[in-house]
């Protein structure tokens, strides 16, 4: 297999490089692609809202806690800024990322924080090289001019109806989570990418939120107060693919209503005729 320019190349400065890190100007650079194409605005600034596995799936050369380490160091340099405050629900842990570009070691005009992706959107990858940019460095004047980023770093994963998408079943896990645990007294994180990959599948299959706090209500009253099937209340068992349509299906029996059974009239011959 070659791995060897078959693929487009990176647009990243080598200058951007040396000022933070390489792996931080990775980061920074897929960022800012992602802040030119945002339309979440919050305070007046441009935000992206990403969980550590969706970063993951953009730098899947990168461990976790690499990750962890780049946003964290980024932050302390005032690089970074995030945020949680802006989700919808106290208990959703997402974080809402933005650059904070006057810190940056190069100056930058709104103009260039803010492209239109419909009108100034970034040019091919296979037209940026390395080279170019740092020839955009140094103008023929001697003159020193600071060049915007360029394109993504990695191409895109989803389109935006895919985007739809995943944001939406997100608001259904935070939801199904917030009721599971309201009902039980327990603390199960809808972050979690194991309870995602549950709920998510069970959307797949064509299932709805109200299907969910059904299936969490039948089996509250059921095992709740039982000790030995209170630990059952859990996501990986109340929505594995097996153990939640055989749950929707005792919702369907208990609907239907019982057949009164036929009991026949006892006839009395000893009594006469009145």
């Amino acid at each position: 297999m070659k791995l060897l320019i078959n693929e487009d190349p990176i647009p990243l400065l080598p200058s951007l490089a040396m000022k933070v890190g390489l792996n931080a100007a990775l980061f920074l650079q897929q960022l800012h692609y992602r802040l030119n194409i945002s339309k979440n605005i919050r305070d007046g600034h441009k935000w992206v809202f990403n969980t550590y596995d969706d970063w993951m799936e953009e730098f899947p050369f990168w461990s976790l806690n690499t990750i962890k380490r780049i946003t964290y160091d980024l932050e302390q340099k005032g690089y970074l800024i995030s945020t949680s405050k802006h989700n919808k629900m106290k208990i959703d842990n997402t974080k809402w990322y933005r650059i904070d570009y006057e810190k940056l070691p190069f100056s930058y005009t709104p103009n260039e924080i803010f492209v239109d992706p419909k009108v100034d959107a970034p040019p091919p990858q296979h037209e940026t090289t390395i080279n170019s940019q740092l020839d955009a460095v140094q103008t023929h004047t001697g003159t020193k001019a600071y060049p915007t980023m360029g394109g993504p770093i990695t191409k895109e994963l989803k389109n935006k109806k895919n985007k739809t998408i995943v944001e939406k079943n997100l608001d259904v896990a935070h939801s199904v989570i917030e009721y599971l645990n309201d009902k039980t007294g327990k603390h199960f994180k809808a972050e979690s990418a194991a309870t995602r990959k549950f709920i998510n599948g069970r959307i797949k299959e064509g299932y709805t939120q109200e299907d969910f706090i059904r299936v969490i209500d039948l089996k509250t009253k059921q095992w709740l107060n039982h000790r030995e099937f209170n630990t059952f209340l859990r996501p990986s068992t109340l929505f594995n693919a097996t153990n939640f349509e055989n749950y929707s299906n005792e919702l369907v029996v208990a609907k239907k209503p019982r057949r009164e059974s036929y009991v026949p009239p006892v006839l009395d011959f000893s009594v006469g005729e009145k």
